[in-house]
């Protein structure tokens, strides 16, 4: 198939207002772009971290299980909104400062979320910092499409490529170290020592833009006062959904109608104005519009896998973060090595990254198959060789996803590119999140009855056992009934999950057989565009 490269004439390409004036790429210009990519990955571990050791935070806070969603909810209903209004911050008014700015409302809301007076009070710091967090991401890939030049743009994506394989999968370690060595307040402190050094790395690295804040001229304020209200509105349902009864609930049916209805108005001002914040003409290109589309599958597949695996061993074999820290280990460390070498081998003129793309899933697939032979006695140990394969998977995937997608896209381009992009990357774990609850639940319920209906059954030989367990002092008679349930209850937690990992691995196979039908072969940017066929 013909390979593409980017052109300015691309359907659906706005028309770049003015040439974008690219620094070399020096050492200072490195310590910059370093300093981003800590920032972002701090983002990210800001909001998993505290998820990771919701029960510490519970804990010191006072707070119930419900109060405890509501925090996560809003944090992350914030976060998603950012994205989609970051890119257009930095470009108005400068990539430094707006970076400079996010970073250090980032640091000065997690040094005062420990020391809330009460809820209502937290609740509020969360949602402001999860609006500070959602808008470094984004940053990260407009900096690396901004300043880095074609031959090692790769290399830049591969460190973008950090926050969906390396940070989501240290959030178990480190919650483990905070609350087992400094307390439970360094779940929201981590971001201080790190984020002072992206600061001084940002400030002093990154090139200073001019502002252009002529561009306030042509705000968009209806698609941020319908885009904002509707993503947040969205993401706070799909969370709180199934807790609440779904539709039963009038407050989850406000949220997700008035939510779609205002999406619906968003994306119908986003086609008319002459300044949008996505510009959905990058739609029409079928490599971007499959990156996304791929990405959204991808990331719920991977969620899928590290959220179920977690929750077994945290409800079945009682593990605390600490315990199960060395799964998460196993795959987030290689990354530091995984991600730079298939950025490598893809950045090779005869290699196509839609094969690498496939295999990486194929490894997802593989992994997930192994896992459906859960039983109520695995321990972490058992995860070891599933979760390697899982490890080899997710850098092919997203690296390949990212070079397919920004290939087919101009450098002035970048800040739309990447508010699609993170968007739907942090959209897609809220999903994900919302779709395992569904599965996890619906699932228990149904092996649930199942069980009961076998044991009702065979009755008789159940009364039987349990009086041979009474008669030999292997069971008490104050706690048989409870022990009884209990042990019912572990059984259907460990069938629904061997459910939804066969579901993921069936997901993971149909993204897989829409590569060749949907994605174009792409050439690296490190191949010169004249050497290369261009196919609209």
């Amino acid at each position: 198939m013909t390979a593409i490269m980017p052109t300015d004439d691309t359907p659906g390409a706005p028309v770049p207002r003015r040439s974008l004036s690219v620094a070399p790429l020096d050492k200072r210009l490195l310590i910059g772009l370093v300093g981003v990519l800590l920032a972002s990955l701090l983002a990210g571990l800001n909001g998993s971290v505290v998820s990771a050791a919701s029960a510490d935070v519970l804990g010191a806070f006072s707070l119930g299980h419900d109060q405890s969603r509501w925090l996560s909810a809003i944090y992350h209903a914030t976060e998603v909104a950012a994205m989609a209004f970051a890119p257009w911050c930095a470009v108005t008014f400068s990539i430094r400062r707006f970076t400079l700015f996010a970073i250090a409302g980032l640091l000065l809301l997690g040094l005062l979320c420990p020391l809330a007076p009460n809820f209502a009070a937290l609740l509020m710091l969360r949602g402001l910092q999860g609006l500070m967090a959602g808008c470094l991401p984004p940053l990260l890939m407009t900096v690396a499409l901004r300043f880095l030049p074609p031959k090692v743009r790769v290399f830049g994506l591969a460190g973008y490529a950090l926050t969906a394989t390396f940070g989501p999968n240290l959030s178990i370690p480190l919650a483990a170290l905070w609350t087992h060595t400094l307390g439970w307040q360094w779940l929201f402190w981590q971001v201080l020592p790190t984020g002072l050094i992206s600061m001084v790395a940002v400030a002093w690295g990154l090139p200073q833009d001019p502002l252009r804040l002529e561009r306030l001229r042509e705000f968009n304020g209806l698609g941020l006062f319908t885009g904002l209200p509707a993503i947040c509105a969205i993401v706070v349902g799909l969370l709180q959904g199934d807790w609440l009864g779904w539709f039963h609930s009038p407050l989850i049916s406000g949220l997700l109608l008035g939510g779609g209805l205002l999406l619906v108005l968003f994306f119908i001002n986003e086609s008319q104005h002459p300044s949008p914040f996505f510009g959905l003409g990058l739609l029409r290109r079928r490599n971007f519009t499959h990156a996304l589309v791929t990405l959204a599958g991808t990331l719920i597949v991977f969620s899928a896998t590290f959220q179920v695996s977690a929750g077994y061993l945290a409800t079945v074999q009682g593990y605390r973060p600490l315990q199960s820290a060395p799964v998460a280990l196993l795959i987030a460390l290689p990354q530091l090595v995984l991600l730079p070498l298939v950025a490598a081998i893809c950045n090779r003129r005869w290699v196509d990254c839609r094969w690498i793309m496939a295999l990486g899933l194929g490894f997802c697939v593989l992994s997930l198959l192994e896992m459906t032979g859960l039983n109520s006695q695995w321990s972490r140990e058992n995860f070891y060789q599933p979760m390697a394969m899982q490890m080899l998977g997710e850098p092919m995937v997203v690296v390949s996803l990212l070079l397919s997608s920004t290939s087919v896209v101009h450098p002035t381009e970048g800040p739309m590119a990447s508010a699609w992009f993170n968007t739907v990357k942090s959209f897609s774990a809220v999903l994900g999140a919302s779709l395992m609850s569904i599965l996890l639940r619906q699932r228990g319920e149904t092996h649930m009855t199942l069980l009961a209906d076998q044991l009702g059954r065979h009755s008789q030989g159940l009364s039987l056992t349990l009086q041979h367990l009474l008669e030999n002092g292997l069971l008490q008679p104050s706690g048989a009934l409870s022990t009884f349930v209990h042990q019912l209850a572990v059984q259907a937690t460990v069938l629904a999950a061997a459910d939804i990992y066969r579901i993921m691995a069936l997901l993971a196979l149909v993204l897989i057989l829409g590569i060749p039908v949907i994605a174009n072969r792409v050439l690296p940017p490190s191949v010169v565009p004249s050497q290369s066929k261009h196919r609209a």
